[in-house]
């Protein structure tokens, strides 16, 4: 078992540094989208996940899951940008409800 957590903390010390970079791209769109009703693109959102199902099939992993992974990813990456977009222009957050 010992192994097995220690390739998963390997894989964490992957992982983390690219999702850091990831959620810095949302800092960018923050800045360059007009209006808060441009942080959710649904359209945007699909692309990704049928890109993600695609790739995940082609390594031999779960779509599934891999979805659900994401799609949870892009909600918090969202809830985000819309509080990095408001924080950007000084306005009031967003409620997380609103933000969906």
């Amino acid at each position: 078992m010992q192994d097995v957590r220690s390739q998963i903390d390997a894989l964490d010390d992957v992982l983390v540094p690219l999702l850091v970079t990831r959620v810095g791209y949302m800092q960018q769109a923050a800045r360059i989208k007009a209006d808060a009703s441009q942080v959710r693109d649904e359209a945007r959102i699909e692309a990704i996940v049928a890109r993600v199902r695609e790739r995940t099939q082609r390594e031999g992993g779960v779509p599934d899951l891999m979805e659900a992974v994401y799609r949870q990813l892009m909600e918090e990456c969202i809830a985000y940008e819309h509080r990095e977009f408001a924080r950007l222009r000084g306005l009031a957050p967003v409620p997380a409800e609103k933000n969906r």
